[in-house]
């Protein structure tokens, strides 16, 4: 019997099988709900991932692609394809779509919970606070008078009290992880504006919760307020039985699971049953799924590994897989072209800009009250004015309870889409730090005084790189006496992702004073922990740095740590790393972009370590170095920087070193009669004059001199050796380094006077010699470091502007080395 018609005569369509039998069954796979959602999955990652990279350029964060993604695949731009609406995304599959969308907003949302820690909330300072207060109050009042223009116009027959707080809730948000990205973004973090604006954005983020709680109990279809109060009350129990009941259970299992052992598997299964519990109890009492999952992550104890590991168990799949179809379902539901006439396009501009004038005016106001100057006021009123994720839960929640109707909302996500997109750009504009710094003296390794403190600043990207350098370290601190005055900063380079866990990276780096990490923090980065158990047992001081960047201007944040810390010397890692069979493989082109524009922009000397095991994959004690060093010398700059640096390692008792001279026969140059052209830090080629190579004997025979003189007052002959070759082709010169292929490590210039010993490199960051010591023909075994002298009139385009004013070395020196006891 067939089933009866509805009283309209219409039929619903039966609802969708899971899978197909295939296609060669006759079945259409998109027919079908898993394959049809595997589709919408892989069309939806794909096309926002594409949106994405296009935005890149502009610097726009990932969310401003999603949501411009989800809007383009909706009905919007594609979905005026009636043909393709029906095929892709047809209705009666809205259900799988927004039941997966839902699930990963849920655990999104757990993770936004884990990052926010609440303790951050107590010390916010007043300034903070009370710019969040008027960032959140004087919005909220202009969308409440918005909300009396819309009901008298396009929004007509709504019920006033849950229209007008979703109105005010939805102009009143700050979006926190995307502003977090924007800030690290902008290297705004560890400014005055970056510390107020992430203060600030945390209170509003918590305000926005409970006001978006008000707005879920007021929305009901029972307008009973008997209904709304119970709502609020029950709510609030939540709120207590998480943290009186559930936050002590989670501490024992984060307890449970110390530093450097594997979190049970068994706890992470509990934790994750927990969050979909509690979103099931907020559905229940009526406040949104979403509230459950949010609070069970605040709950969540933020110290030890526990919290990190559920961060990393579950942000790509969140983030790269169902959190972007949440955003497709907001496109869904968004019509742009619901928005026509004067009158839409009229409120769509007061919604604009009431959001942005209150926002802005309100933070700005308090801002110079707090005697903040006007342009870094400004810059926080659009920092603050950013709009994300929160904002689209709000306007999809106001439209599933029919407090927003199609237009409303279509003009509140184009909202929510211009003010982040703005952003950016403006404050680009409006606020720009300069990064000044008082002058310093020791620039480079070679020193007329060479007992003063030599600092190093150390780059290193993963632990592969960790324990050569160390081993580097140790044989460069010289005598005991000196090595006290050898100061290395291990900065540990971080890229900026996407990812979640990049934004816990931002908040450590905060909380803790970038680049500085807190020696006081449990959780402490595992490569920061050799560098300091090194200090412990040496005589050399270490202080570990962060940076948090994105690799395409990570320079930046190097090269003004280095101005900052007066350091003399950038170490950094080779792009390339060793294979077992000894062949070189590169980590990526834009980790050997990083070492560019360093070599560029650097206010110091500059190495580079080719690393292929310099004393084994251990770090080695001070006894048991034992290494032979060999510094090819061609004259120059750079040639005589790495003989410096040759000449401090020598005064470590296990190192031999030795110094091979090259010259050319009577009335010729090492050039071999090749016209040698440079490219300038500005990309320009010229030809290099061979004049100035005679300017440069004359020093480098005085280095030369200083050399014997040392080799013969230490009595270090026999660990100290001279050589002199006389080369007569590049084929000469090949022929004796290769000759010396079992040694250590290697010590060059990055720029001799000599013609290039391979035809053709990949490499051209490392000069003429040092691209041929790197490539594998030449060693397995051998280490490399590739040396830059600084010198000033290369850098076209300094990164830091030094100002000469009351500046006195000393007194610089004493102050830096109190404030970084204090650290």
């Amino acid at each position: 019997m067939a089933p009866p018609l509805p009283k309209n005569g219409t039929v619903c369509p039966a609802p969708m099988k899971a899978t197909s039998d295939g296609a060669f069954q006759g079945e259409n796979p998109l027919d079908f709900a898993l394959p049809l959602v595997i589709v919408q999955i892989c069309l939806v990652v794909a096309f926002t991932r594409i949106l994405a990279l296009i935005l890149k350029p502009i610097r726009q964060p990932r969310v401003i692609a999603e949501i411009i993604g989800g809007i383009l695949l909706g009905p919007s731009a594609l979905g005026r394809n009636q043909n393709y609406l029906h095929r892709i995304f047809p209705a009666r599959s809205m259900t799988v779509l927004d039941t997966l969308a839902n699930i990963g907003l849920l655990f999104f949302l757990f993770l936004v919970g884990l990052e926010l820690d609440v303790r951050t909330l107590r010390r916010t300072g007043k300034n903070s606070l009370g710019i969040a207060v008027a960032g959140i109050t004087l919005p909220f009042v202009l969308g409440i008078g918005t909300s009396l223009v819309l009901r008298n116009t396009i929004s007509k027959g709504v019920s006033q009290g849950p229209f007008l707080v979703f109105m005010g809730v939805s102009l009143s948000i700050t979006a926190f992880p995307v502003l977090a990205r924007i800030l690290a973004e902008l290297k705004l973090l560890t400014t005055d504006v970056g510390r107020i604006a992430m203060s600030a954005a945390a209170v509003n983020d918590v305000a926005a919760w409970i006001l978006l709680a008000l707005a879920i109990a007021l929305s009901g279809d029972n307008t009973s307020p008997i209904v709304s109060l119970w709502v609020l009350l029950t709510g609030t129990a939540f709120v207590a039985f998480a943290v009186i009941v559930l936050r002590p259970i989670l501490a024992v299992m984060g307890r449970r699971s110390p530093e450097g052992e594997p979190v049970k598997e068994l706890y992470i299964c509990i934790t994750l049953s927990m969050v979909l519990a509690a979103s099931f109890v907020t559905d229940t009492i009526g406040i949104h799924a979403l509230f459950g999952a949010f609070v069970v992550g605040v709950v969540v104890p933020k110290d030890g590994p526990f919290a990190g590991v559920l961060i990393e168990k579950l942000e790509d799949l969140v983030s790269g897989l169902f959190l972007p179809l949440y955003f497709v379902s907001s496109g869904l539901k968004t019509n742009v072209a619901t928005i026509s006439g004067g009158l839409s396009w009229g409120l769509l501009v007061l919604v604009i800009f009431n959001a942005c004038f209150g926002k802005i005016l309100g933070t700005l106001i308090v801002s110079l009250l707090f005697k903040v100057p006007f342009r870094e006021s400004l810059a926080l009123g659009f920092l603050m004015n950013t709009k994300g994720l929160v904002e689209l839960i709000v306007l999809n929640i106001g439209k599933d309870r029919k407090v927003l109707n199609d237009q409303t909302f279509a003009i509140c996500v184009l909202m929510a889409l211009f003010t982040t997109f703005i952003t950016t750009p403006i404050v680009m504009a409006v606020y720009k730090p300069a990064r000044k710094g008082a002058p310093y003296k020791h620039r480079s390794i070679k020193r007329k005084e060479v007992d003063t403190q030599l600092r190093i600043l150390a780059c290193f990207h993963s632990t592969r790189n960790i324990p050569t350098m160390i081993n580097l370290i140790e044989s460069s601190r010289g005598t005991r006496k000196r090595g006290r005055r050898l100061c290395i900063y291990a900065m540990h380079l971080m890229e900026l992702s996407e990812r979640s866990s990049a934004i816990s990276m931002v908040h450590k780096a905060r909380n803790n004073g970038v680049p500085f990490w807190n020696k006081k923090r449990d959780n402490k980065d595992q490569m920061v922990i050799a560098f300091e158990a090194y200090q412990q047992l040496s005589s050399v001081t270490v202080r570990p740095m962060t940076a948090i960047s994105a690799l395409n201007s990570i320079h930046e944040d190097i090269c003004t740590s280095a101005h900052g810390k007066r350091a003399a010397m950038i170490l950094l890692p080779f792009h390339k790393h060793q294979r077992l069979d000894g062949a070189m493989e590169s980590l990526g082109h834009s980790f050997q972009a990083v070492n560019e524009r360093v070599l560029r922009h650097a206010p110091c000397s500059v190495a580079i370590l080719v690393d292929r095991g310099l004393g084994g994959t251990t770090q080695i004690s001070a006894s048991d170095v034992s290494y032979t060093v060999v510094v090819p010398f061609f004259g120059g700059y750079d040639d005589r920087e790495a003989l410096a640096y040759g000449m401090r390692m020598a005064e470590h008792p296990g190192i031999m070193l030795t110094l091979v001279r090259f010259v050319a026969p009577s009335g010729k140059s090492l050039r071999f009669g090749v016209r040698l052209v440079g490219i300038t830090a500005n990309k320009d080629k010229k030809i290099l004059d061979e004049t100035k190579d005679e300017n440069d004997k004359a020093e480098d025979e005085a280095l030369l001199s200083e050399f014997m003189s040392e080799r013969s007052s230490r009595a270090k002959e026999e660990s100290m050796l001279y050589e002199e070759r006389l080369v007569e082709s590049k084929a000469d010169i090949v022929a004796a380094l290769k000759s010396m292929n079992k040694s250590n490590l290697f010590i060059v210039g990055r720029m001799p006077p000599t013609a290039p010993l391979i035809d053709r490199s990949d490499c051209p960051e490392l000069g003429p010699v040092g691209s041929f010591l790197a490539s594998s023909e030449f060693s397995v075994t051998a280490s490399v470091v590739v040396v830059q002298q600084y010198n000033p009139t290369a850098d076209l385009h300094p990164l830091v502007v030094e100002e000469e004013d009351n500046y006195c070395e000393d007194s610089h020196e004493m102050s830096d080395t109190s404030a970084a006891a204090m650290v």
